[in-house]
Order: structure tokens, then C-alpha cells, then sequence
């Protein structure tokens, strides 16, 4: 592999491109920064070069190109070196001459202004071009490369910082102090709900009802799905999530009696900016908030300090604490405002727009909202989509309870079978006068009666009858203590009754 050293116009180049950025930007570096030092930038230039040869030396001869990233505190570290030949690339660990040459490096960028990196990627290449990256933290690491807050706390003390040096989502990850969670204990203390601390409405006009932008949401997560798409929103049973690939991204709760918590973050919200900086207070996000909106029901950007809104839905409408308006969680939230807005996004992602795509992406979007959307109504807007998954942009639908409930699928017979034959072996039921091996299932409303049939020619009292109903559900009789086609109608009324039919 060429030196990339030479004259060393290439790597000056690389290396003095890699400190781009140094002034201050609002949403990132957190204080203005006075002019690097040349001296101290030199002396990262030459350790730098020497981190470069040091790779290049204990590389195999015939490797093409390094890719190299160290992560660093003084506490903790990980590394991985990734050698291409052309042909194949071999994962390696750095040897002990490159991660000492990387803690050097680290040492001496601790005296540029805005401190030393936290991680540091070189990409080597055979014709001697190099890219370097020194990584301040301006974007959250990935999992790989993020270590215990006290970690980081630890460098801060060393090096004569402060948290307001940071990057908010890092300020937030060493010092939110637990200052956004609301345990059900916490939640449930008193708190004057009058003056500052009481909850403010949310307008109709800025943000839709609960019905609406659950359906919405649920559609907008379908969408998703049929164009096999592994990002984007997605639902639960009583649970709605998006993260954005923007690292906002939020979560909304249904719970009894029509109420409702939304909460996340915008990840560079101005709200947060300024607080981690020392320029404004915290926002009390929970401001007049009642006792049930608390911890298992909250984003998770709560754990790190991150949640930059919540709202609940109580009576009727949103209310919120000291959250911002609507408008600022855009990047946090499927587009849910109106319906014409998820109609766009469902058609976008059909691939084919057309004047009809669009027209049947509104039809799926109300009918949904009334809750009777049909999986032809998938069809219409994706079935000319090549692989589009269906079934499981169906199921979406199907779990955000918005879909035609008269589709629920049936049970298939020997589905039914199965779960009786497991309920049978658990229990030690299966008997020479009752054997699972001879059971058989008849089709009822709404679902399955299952038995072993009597031996022709004979006649028993209080033979053991299971019924298994469309959803699944298990219940056993006998015949001697109930009709069995009175029992059945029973069993569909319970049926009709989970699934508000």
C-alpha cells in the first residue's frame, strides 16, 4: 500500500478539512471558540500522519484500503480496523502501537478548542488519499460507540469542562439528573394545577383529535409497510411509535376510557438547546399534568433527557404542560395533520402516483378514520407495486383497531385442533377413552366446537367439548352440564363482545 505521508499535501489537505467546523454552531457546539492554536494543530498533523503509517504497518502487503475508527474516553474505549485487498475485507483490532498513538492524538486535541474527539475515523486508500474525521459528537454516536455516562463525566472533569460544552443530546445523556422521568409514585404527588403549572390547551387547529390521528398514523405505518420500507412508524395494540431518521421521534399510548398520551422529541429542539446551555430553564413538560401520564407510558427520550414535548388527551382534547406548539413536533410525528397530508405520503411511497393512487390513498385514509378500512383498499393504492407486503401493511391496520371488523379472519380448522391438543397434553387429558388423536372440529358461530367423537353405537354423558373462538380464545364444557348448541351461541356473544361487534 502507498505511504500516504509523501510531500504531504494530500493528507494536510484531509487533516485541516477534518477541523472544518470548529466555530461554534448553535445547534451543536454550545459556546463561541476562539482560534485553534497552529502549534497544537502541527503537532495533531504529525501524530496523525504517524497514526496513518502505524495502520499502514500492520496491514498485510497486498491491502488496498484501511478504514480505521477509534472511540475514546479516559476510561473506556473501543476500536475496529476493517483491511480491503481488492477482493475481501478482514476485521481487525488495532494493534497496541496504533491505540497508544490514538490516545496521544486525543491528549493533544484536548488543547484545541473545542477539546478532545470522542471519536476518530481515518479512511486509507492505496493511491495515498485520505479522509479524516474527527467526531465531536455533533450527531449521537451509535450504540457501539457510547459509553456510561460516567464516562464521559470523568473526561469532563479532566479536562475543566462542563456539561454546556457538549453537544445537547451528549449534555443531556451525562447531566438530565433524572429530570424528565415521572414515576407513578412521583406522578401521583400533588402538585398545584393553577398559575405557571397549570395545563394549556392545544387547539383543534394545530393538531387533529385522538380518533384521527390514531387512524392517520396507523395508515401512514401500513403505507410503510407495504413498500417494505424498515423504517418508519408502526403500531401495537394500544401503541403507536415513529423514529424519524432525523433521531426524532415519539410514541403514543391509548388507554381506557378514550384517553391518550403523546409524548418524544425533537433531538435539536430549541427548547432543549437552551437549557443544556445554561440559557433557559427546563421546561416543565408535566406541567398540570394528571397522575396516570407517568413513566410506562413515556417516550424514552425521557431516560436520557431527551423528550422535548408531551402531550395527553383527556375530555376530549390535547392538553400540555410547558411542551411547544404543534408545529415544532413536526419531525417527531407521522404526517397526521390532515387527512390530504397522509393521503400525499401513502401515495408517495405506491411509487406510481397517480391521480387514482391519490384518490384511493384519501379513501383508505377515511375509511380508517371511521374505522372500517378494508385490505382492497391496500390493494387499490399498492397492488400494482411489485413485492408490496399486504398482509402485513394489513395487519398494521388490524392491530390499530381501524379496519372493517366484519374481515376479522376465521380460524382454520385444524388451528383450532392444535390448540385444544396442546391444552390437552399440558393437562393430562389425553386418555385411552379420550384420545387427542381422535379429535375433530365443527364449524359454529364465530368459531369451533372440538371433540373426540364418540365410538358409533355408543352414547356418553359428560364428554368433554372444547370451544375455540376465531380470535383464538379457549373455553371447555361437557355435555352434561350444558347444550352444546347453547353453549356455541355463548361463546360468539363473548366474541362479539371483545371485538365490538
Amino acid at each position: 500500500m502507498a505511504a500516504v505521508t509523501g510531500d504531504g499535501a494530500s493528507f494536510s489537505e484531509a487533516f485541516h478539512e477534518a477541523f472544518h467546523g470548529l466555530d461554534a454552531d448553535s445547534s451543536h457546539v454550545l459556546i463561541p471558540e476562539p482560534a485553534a492554536d497552529p502549534v497544537v494543530l502541527a503537532l495533531a498533523d504529525r501524530q496523525t500522519r504517524h497514526l496513518a503509517e502505524c495502520l499502514i504497518a500492520e496491514a498485510p502487503s497486498d491491502c488496498r484500503r484501511i478504514t480505521a475508527v477509534f472511540a475514546l474516553t479516559l476510561r473506556s474505549e473501543a476500536s475496529r480496523v476493517l483491511r480491503w485487498n481488492g477482493r475481501a475485507s478482514t476485521d481487525a483490532a488495532p494493534g497496541p502501537g496504533a491505540l497508544r498513538l490514538a490516545r496521544e492524538l486525543r491528549r493533544t486535541t484536548a488543547r484545541l478548542p473545542r477539546g478532545p474527539w470522542w471519536r476518530l475515523m481515518l479512511d486509507l486508500r492505496v493511491d495515498g488519499g485520505v479522509d479524516v474525521d474527527f467526531d465531536y459528537g455533533d450527531e449521537p454516536f451509535p450504540d457501539e460507540h457510547l459509553f456510561a455516562p460516567e464516562d464521559y463525566r470523568a473526561d469532563l472533569e479532566a479536562f475543566d469542562w462542563s456539561a454546556e460544552r457538549l453537544p445537547t443530546w451528549l449534555s443531556a445523556f451525562v447531566s438530565h439528573g433524572g429530570r424528565q422521568e415521572r414515576s407513578p409514585r412521583k406522578a401521583a404527588v400533588p402538585a398545584d394545577t393553577r398559575g405557571p403549572r397549570s395545563a394549556k390547551g392545544v387547539s383543534p387547529n394545530d393538531m387533529p383529535g385522538l380518533t384521527e390521528t390514531w387512524a392517520r398514523w396507523a395508515v401512514v405505518s401500513a403505507a410503510f409497510v407495504a413498500a417494505g420500507s424498515e423504517r418508519g412508524p408502526r403500531m401495537r395494540p394500544s401503541h403507536a411509535r415513529f423514529e424519524a431518521s432525523t433521531r426524532s421521534g415519539s410514541t403514543l399510548w391509548l388507554l381506557a376510557d378514550g384517553r391518550a398520551v403523546l409524548s418524544g422529541g425533537v433531538w435539536n429542539a430549541p427548547g432543549l438547546v437552551d437549557a443544556y446551555r445554561g440559557d433557559a430553564p427546563h421546561p416543565e413538560l408535566f406541567a398540570g399534568a394528571p397522575a396516570w401520564v407517568a413513566d410506562p407510558l413515556l417516550d424514552e427520550r425521557g431516560k436520557v433527557g431527551l423528550m422535548s414535548f408531551c402531550y395527553w388527551w383527556e375530555s376530549g382534547r390535547w392538553l400540555r404542560g410547558e411542551s411547544p406548539k404543534a408545529e415544532e413536533l413536526a419531525t417527531a410525528i407521522p404526517g397526521v395533520w390532515t387527512r390530504g397530508t397522509v393521503a400525499g405520503i401513502v401515495a408517495k411511497l405506491a411509487r406510481r402516483v397517480t391521480r387514482s393512487t391519490e384518490t384511493a390513498a384519501l379513501r383508505l385514509v377515511t375509511a380508517a378514520e371511521e374505522g372500517v378500512a378494508e385490505r382492497t383498499a391496500l390493494a387499490e393504492v399498492f397492488g400494482n407495486v411489485e413485492d408490496a407486503d399486504l398482509d402485513g401493511a394489513y395487519h398494521q391496520l388490524v392491530m390499530a383497531g381501524v379496519t372493517n371488523r366484519t374481515e376479522l379472519p376465521q380460524l382454520p380448522r385444524h388451528q383450532a385442533i392444535a390448540i385444544v391438543r396442546r391444552y390437552m397434553l399440558a393437562h393430562d387429558l389425553d386418555t385411552p377413552d379420550y384420545r387427542v388423536a381422535d379429535l375433530v372440529a365443527d364449524r359454529v358461530d364465530c368459531g369451533w366446537m372440538v371433540y373426540a367423537p364418540v365410538p358409533a353405537g355408543e352414547m356418553r354423558i359428560g364428554r368433554g367439548l372444547f370451544f375455540v373462538a376465531d380470535d383464538e380464545v379457549l373455553e371447555i364444557t361437557d355435555t352434561q352440564s350444558s347444550y352444546p348448541g347453547r353453549y356455541a351461541e355463548e361463546v360468539a356473544r363473548r366474541y362479539r363482545e371483545r371485538w365490538g361487534l
